[in-house]
């Protein structure tokens, strides 16, 4: 697959720089890493950005996370690899990222989530999912390929 562009972030002076603003504030916001890592690559399965998702498998990898854990995550609730905080976690990435199949986040995943997370990680999370499918949408309309991005 040939993309159609350049990622759009890349192009626009200042975009990728203020972009990247975000996620050095999400990386102070006391998420843990492998959550962080973890979120990416479910937001990134659901919406099929072959580039986020195996440049996020390298990033995970890089941090210490398992093939078992990586291999899985896409069916996280039947795998016994993953804690209460990131199952919370990987609910909201996933609710965050289909609104359009409940209309908003339901009740029932945001206090979960809470009940994990004080309110600062929640917005570092609330912002990396936000971040995670703002990338997707601009490598998968640009049809950015897998191997495309080096971290």
């Amino acid at each position: 697959m040939e993309p159609r562009m350049k990622n759009p972030a890349a192009l626009l002076p200042g975009a990728f720089e203020h972009i990247m603003g975000v996620n050095a504030a999400v990386a102070k916001s006391g998420v843990p890493e492998k959550v962080l890592h973890l979120t990416h690559l479910r937001t990134s399965q659901i919406n099929g950005c072959a580039a986020c998702i195996d440049g996020g498998v390298v990033l995970a990898k890089r941090a210490g996370e398992t093939d078992q854990r990586l291999h899985v995550v896409a069916a996280w609730r039947e795998a016994p690899y993953f804690n209460d905080a990131e199952r919370a976690a990987l609910a909201l990435a996933e609710a965050m990222t289909r609104l359009a199949d409940h209309g908003d986040v339901p009740d029932e995943i945001w206090n979960e989530a809470k009940q994990h997370y004080d309110e600062r990680a929640l917005a570092g999370l609330v912002l990396h999912i936000a971040e995670t499918n703002l990338f997707n949408r601009l490598n998968v309309t640009t049809r950015q390929p897998a191997g495309s991005w080096k971290p």
